[in-house]
């Protein structure tokens, strides 16, 4: 059953009141102005309200290509530095509190995971919201992380998040609203942002489809930061990867490149690909502090 501290965080999304559970179970949010929120049978909450968003959600095929994927432990470094860098903020508040993370983007969960799990080995286990646009990543992440609360909800909009209730917001390979991560950071918290570098996955981007890395990436990342939040520290990571066809062809489903993707092409594509491909991943990792 997920913890009522989790609910305590949360806002309606509707009239941005405060939010408990209704029931013994934690199936059911509820506001004082009585919108209600039942958990589907999958363990997720929908947020989704008003006339939507114009961003088109990642859809089942991509979902279960990045599950593969990750499950299979390729990007498993680069969850396990997520963690690490986002350990120091989360070891609990004043008076024993437990700390909160924020998973911006959350995807099928694997990055959360980690943060959770080494928060358990630290002996300081956090509450988590982690929140996607898209139900059928959200399905996966709420099985993987049944502790956390799991939201469908749009980036962009107002986070269903109360004010200075968060104490790690991470963000791998999702966007980015600076406002709204300002909001709802405690004093002292952090940012924990991915992006990729220059080189990432480039053995296998072009003859894939996937999208090439923009330019000046890091400049546009400080500036669509810039007012809210000061740059801390960032590092490089690079992880070797040795993938199969059958890999590489999720690798660039996965993407946001899976929404233009011909299946039928890439299937094609990949089975024409040796036994096993070297890639390079290139990350940078960077963490950012709210200003005052």
């Amino acid at each position: 059953m997920l913890p009522a501290s989790v609910a305590s965080a949360l806002l309606c999304p509707v009239c941005r009141n405060s939010l408990k559970f209704g029931d013994g179970s934690g199936q059911t949010l509820v506001c004082p102005a009585g919108h209600s929120f039942d958990a589907a049978k999958q363990g997720y909450f929908n947020f989704l309200v008003g006339k939507g968003t114009v961003f088109e959600a990642d859809a089942a095929d991509m979902v279960a290509a990045r599950f593969e994927f990750l499950s299979a432990g390729h990007y498993r470094p680069l969850a396990d530095a997520v963690a690490e860098l986002s350990a120091p903020v989360l070891a609990g508040g004043p008076g024993g509190r437990p700390a909160t993370v924020l998973d911006a983007g959350t995807g099928t969960g694997h990055y959360l995971r980690a943060v959770l799990d080494r928060m358990l080995l630290d002996g300081a286990p956090a509450t988590a919201i982690g929140v996607d646009i898209s139900k059928f990543a959200l399905r996966r992440a709420a099985k993987l992380n049944p502790e956390a609360v799991n939201l469908v909800s749009d980036v962009w909009q107002p986070l269903p998040v109360a004010d200075d209730a968060v104490d790690v917001v991470t963000v791998v390979f999702a966007p980015r609203n600076a406002a709204e991560f300002a909001r709802v950071l405690r004093p002292g918290g952090r940012l924990v942002v991915v992006t990729p570098r220059p080189g990432h996955l480039a053995e296998v981007a072009g003859q894939t489809g996937m999208l090439g890395i923009e330019p000046a990436k890091d400049e546009r990342l400080a500036a669509s930061l810039e007012g809210h939040f000061s740059a801390s520290t960032s590092q490089d990571l690079d992880v070797p990867l040795a993938l199969s066809p059958a890999d590489a062809a999720r690798l660039a489903l996965m993407g946001p490149a899976g929404h233009h993707l011909d299946r039928v092409a890439l299937a094609t594509l990949s089975a024409g690909l040796p036994p096993v491909t070297a890639v390079s991943a290139r990350f940078r990792i960077s963490v950012f502090t709210p200003r005052s």
